[in-house]
């Protein structure tokens, strides 16, 4: 079953609860730094709050990612 990857992302979205929470997460995470990014001027409590949700997104894309190599790993297996 060789799935592409935005293949293996839909079929994870339907099929693992794990994944779609983490993605739609990461979903508001990114509308919101597209939020931040659209001001002209950010105070410095906002742009504390772009790094942090910065990081927090690159750690769902993360746990992300490590549920795909392991759909991946099972499917090989």
């Amino acid at each position: 079953m060789g799935l592409t990857q935005d293949e293996l992302k839909a079929h994870l979205m339907e099929t693992n609860d794990e994944f779609r929470r983490l993605a739609t997460q990461h979903s508001e995470y990114k509308r919101k730094l597209e939020d931040l990014a659209s001001r002209h001027y950010l105070t410095a409590e906002e742009q504390i709050e772009e790094v942090r949700i910065k990081k927090l997104k690159l750690q769902l894309k993360d746990q992300m990612e490590r549920i795909l190599s392991q759909y991946r790993a099972q499917q090989v297996a």
